[in-house]
């Protein structure tokens, strides 16, 4: 039989007395559906969906052993197993792969961690009270008049650990297999921009340290006020020194501009990131790689101009959808 963890053994159980077809199950869980046949026999000859008694090696931990690692892991996601093998209590002879081993029979398998802001019960709060405030926000009436806007950074070079070099046993260090990196990232381009249902602004290339002073005078005023023209236009920004300092907000009022109340630390909530996301896989999917900081913002501005509208209005249409996720994780992270 394919090896079913415990956790999901149970699950196709269920679903087998529930009445749903073995061959659903099997696509489900990626097995044959012989293996999930034999489940079922197994349940209705024993009443268990346990392994059978087999020759082998003991196993080496009890079940005790196999609580207390579960457990341990699910207080504390990111302990390595190497850790759990030395908190074991009692004697034993339990290896890391052991622990790694009883985790994934409990459904537990070490993966890649969201990386998300840093939030306080303050910005739960803020987060959970302005998804309410929204939640009866409809495309149509109110999210297409908003326009979006942030600043990104653009490194030269990229290194996030999934690049991949293919060579052979030994070429570790060969000239052709090392990936070499310049200090940080070879340095970058920061990038301001605004998107709308109806279309975005022109890509501004912002250089040195942003202040309130710049932002009215290099952004605002040349880039976002055209853009703002409408009277039921609505403008979005994060709430960075730059956005919120009296200055900044004085030039708004002075200007009648409508500005859209934000919670701190929700980058999930801006459609503008995700954009910012496929930007930069337009610009590593270009043929020839941005040498230095001139053509990186040549590449920018030029796959910025290309990104079809149909993409930032799907962006701004989820907008509903988080604000409902958002208030169902009760201002905690989501998927967005």
């Amino acid at each position: 039989m394919a090896r079913l963890s415990r956790a999901d053994r149970q699950i196709a159980l269920g679903r087998l007395q529930a009445g749903q077809s073995q061959s659903a199950i099997a696509r489900h869980f990626h097995v044959s559906q012989s293996t999930i046949s034999r489940l079922w026999g197994r349940f209705q000859a024993t009443g268990s969906v346990a392994d059978l008694p087999r020759a082998g090696r003991p196993r080496a931990t009890t079940a005790a052993h196999d609580r207390f690692i579960r457990l341990r892991h699910l207080r504390n996601r990111f302990l390595s197993a190497s850790s759990s093998v030395q908190a074991l209590p009692g004697p034993h002879r339990l290896s890391d792969q052991t622990v790694r081993n009883r985790l994934h029979e409990a459904g537990l398998r070490a993966r890649r961690p969201h990386r998300g802001a840093v939030l306080t019960r303050r910005h739960r709060q803020n987060r959970v009270q302005w998804g309410n405030q929204h939640l009866r926000w409809t495309v149509r009436n109110h999210w297409r008049h908003v326009w979006f806007s942030d600043e990104s950074y653009f490194l030269l070079q990229r290194h996030d650990g999934r690049r991949r070099v293919y060579r052979r046993v030994n070429e570790r260090y060969a000239p052709n297999c090392v990936d070499e990196t310049p200090v940080h990232g070879g340095g970058g381009v920061m990038v301001w921009g605004a998107i709308n249902t109806a279309g975005r602004s022109t890509l501004v290339h912002v250089q040195g340290r942003i202040t309130a002073q710049r932002y009215v005078e290099e952004i605002l005023r040349p880039h976002a006020l055209p853009l703002l023209a409408d009277q039921d236009a609505i403008f979005q920004q994060d709430n960075a020194r730059p956005h919120t300092a009296r200055l900044t907000t004085q030039f708004l009022t002075d200007h009648h501009v409508q500005v859209l109340p934000w919670p701190s630390m929700s980058p999930d909530m801006n459609p503008i990131e995700h954009l910012w996301d496929e930007l930069d896989r337009r610009v590593r999917r270009r043929e020839e790689t941005p040498a230095n900081h001139r053509d990186l913002l040549q590449a920018l501005q030029e796959e910025w101009d290309t990104i079809p509208q149909q993409d930032i209005r799907h962006l701004i249409q989820s907008m509903p959808r988080r604000c409902r996720a958002v208030v169902a994780a009760q201002g905690s992270h989501t998927p967005y």
